[in-house]
């Protein structure tokens, strides 16, 4: 029998109260089509609602911000003004709800690695985000959360774009396309580090997907992909590598990632995603033991509370 394992209770799995998993994950209780609504739940994340189709932005690839670093060269420069507009985290704006959301979900992963810490030091550096299916918003999450986490003290983060049948994170960023994982990992010549792009959000670097071939997702299940990870996370003891994947229902590389991270987050959207796709997803993802849940695109009533809302609240006389 599968079950989702956890070391603790997390808040995060305060998102699984709109279903019910009493019953075995091999046994769905709903059809598979989205249930028309979720069931009002007390929920620590809540994920703005326009993020499952984010814009692209245009690249002008004449302008220095936007070409790739070599290394130890100049960072790239991932503009602010255009994370504002697609609704991402913008690195020293205002704190607000979104700041304080993803703060929860990062803290949550943060004591989970705590505890993985004992069993495995560097698998506890390693987050997986993750979705059932495609338009879930995990890309939206990977970045936040990896801009979040840049945030810590003492951490080096790098953000890894995993999804290698449909790589958005250096669009989505405003940063020029180049070699990366797929290329580390079919040329053991290359050093993955050369292909890690710098950005000017301080703590934080880029890993592109990489040139596509026919056999990536053989690639990423081979032993060389564990090596590569190593070799990251062996090259800055305060790295914290965060990948995007693809949806764990609709490309096999998600399964091949979850079991060689320490955690897996799972997006799920509360207009969308079906218990069952939710209880399937969870067993592709079974090689990963500790799977956390993030529910977005919660509908919140206007005027209704929010949580981060206190910030930016004038004091009553």
């Amino acid at each position: 029998m599968t079950e989702m394992r956890k070391i603790r209770p997390s808040l995060l799995e305060r998102a699984a109260e709109a279903y019910d998993f009493s019953a075995p994950l091999r046994a769905p209780v709903v059809p598979a089509e989205a249930p028309a609504s979720v069931p009002a739940a007390p929920l620590p994340t809540r994920l703005d609602d326009e993020v499952d189709a984010l814009p692209e932005a245009p690249l002008d690839l004449d302008t220095p911000a936007l070409r790739t670093a070599s290394p130890g060269g100049a960072s790239v420069r991932i503009d602010r003004a255009m994370l504002a507009e697609k609704g991402l985290l913008v690195p020293g704006a205002p704190i607000g709800a979104l700041v304080e959301e993803f703060r929860q979900v990062k803290r949550q992963l943060l004591i989970t690695a705590r505890a993985i810490r004992g069993g495995d030091a560097d698998k506890a550096r390693t987050i997986l985000v993750c979705s059932a299916n495609a338009n879930d918003g995990k890309t939206y999450c990977a970045i936040n959360l990896a801009i979040s986490l840049a945030a810590e003290r003492d951490v080096q983060v790098l953000l890894v774009d995993a999804d290698v049948a449909k790589p958005d994170v250096m669009t989505q960023l405003g940063v020029r396309d180049g070699p990366g994982l797929l290329d580390a990992l079919g040329d053991p010549t290359i050093d993955v580090e050369s292909c890690i792009v710098e950005t000017d959000i301080p703590q934080l670097s880029l890993l592109p997907a990489g040139t596509q071939s026919n056999t990536d997702t053989e690639l990423l299940a081979s032993g060389r992909t564990q090596a590569v990870i190593a070799d990251l996370l062996a090259a800055d003891p305060t790295r914290i590598i965060v990948f995007d994947s693809p949806p764990a229902l609709a490309a096999s590389p998600a399964s091949v990632m979850a079991g060689v991270v320490g955690q897996v987050v799972l997006v799920v959207r509360a207009d969308k995603t079906s218990e069952s796709d939710l209880r399937d997803a969870v067993a592709q993802l079974d090689g990963c033991e500790h799977i956390q849940l993030v529910l977005n695109a919660v509908s919140y009533a206007p005027g209704g509370r929010r949580y981060g809302s206190y910030y930016g609240q004038e004091d009553a006389a």
